[in-house]
């Protein structure tokens, strides 16, 4: 059971990223910097929670998970078109800032590097 609840999150990771990037989802603060990073699926399939992350600020992150909030209408459909299983999760989407996190610290040691090798 787990591994097919780890299948499906996978998929609708797959999925609602090419949305983004391919740019179905319209509204306007979705951008296609936006990166779906892990998706976690209830055990009964009523609920998949979407983890959200972006390389950009944070302000930037935050209003494109409310797209996304205002567009799960809209994506879950796509899912229940696309992806064959009895019932299509209802979709809850969430801030994660791993990737800005990881981004600003690449810069942070690429600076100490350029630091040292300047001394």
């Amino acid at each position: 059971m787990e591994y097919r609840l780890e299948r499906i999150g996978n998929l609708i990771q797959q999925k609602i990223g090419a949305l983004i990037t391919e740019g179905r989802v319209k509204d306007p603060r979705v951008n296609p910097f936006l990166s779906i990073t892990h998706v976690s699926v209830s055990k009964d399939l009523t609920w998949a929670d979407v983890y959200v992350s972006t390389f950009r600020n944070e302000t930037s992150l935050e209003r494109g998970v409310e797209g996304l909030k205002s567009a799960a209408g809209f994506i879950q459909k796509e899912l229940s078109r696309e992806i064959r299983i009895r019932q299509t999760p209802r979709l809850r989407f969430h801030v994660d800032t791993s990737l800005k996190e990881e981004f600003d610290l690449i810069q942070k040691i690429e600076e100490i590097k350029e630091e040292l090798t300047n001394k």
